[in-house]
Order: C-alpha cells, then sequence, then structure tokens
C-alpha cells in the first residue's frame, strides 16, 4: 500500500470521526424531527462499523509487522 493511499485512508477515518462527532451533536440538540434523528442515527452506526473494521485491519496489520530480535516477524497482540 503507497504511503498517498494511507494517507487517503487515514483522513477517511478522521472524516468518519469527525462526522460522527456531528452526528452526536445534532442527536443530542433540542428540536430534532424523529425522521431526521432516526436517518442520523442510521448514518452513525454505519460510519462507526466502517471506522471500526478499517480500525481492526490496522490493528492486524500491525500485529503481523512486530518484529522479534532476531528479525523474524510474529503476531503479538498490541494489549501486551
Amino acid at each position: 500500500m503507497t504511503a498517498k493511499k494511507r494517507d487517503a485512508e487515514a483522513q477517511t477515518v478522521e472524516r468518519q470521526l469527525e462526522r460522527l462527532e456531528e452526528i452526536v451533536d445534532q442527536l443530542a440538540g433540542d428540536g430534532i424531527e424523529l425522521d431526521a434523528a432516526l436517518k442520523l442515527f442510521e448514518e452513525g452506526v454505519a460510519r462507526l462499523r466502517a471506522v471500526t473494521e478499517r480500525l481492526g485491519e490496522a490493528e492486524s496489520q500491525v500485529k503481523l509487522l512486530v518484529e522479534e530480535s532476531e528479525g523474524d516477524f510474529s503476531l503479538e497482540d498490541l494489549d501486551a
């Protein structure tokens, strides 16, 4: 994957999170109609799923690239 593609994906995740914040703010506000709230909620769930999937992919890539002292590659949990 090229650096340019990674940057585009990172911006996409960043933008998704920004939009999620906007949705939360709108849903927390007063005077939103039920239909509009449901559409916003649906959009938020879709964006959250996309971000969660992308972060899972990134975590998998990090696990694959953790190098042991001998130079071999191994899988390690990030929580360790």
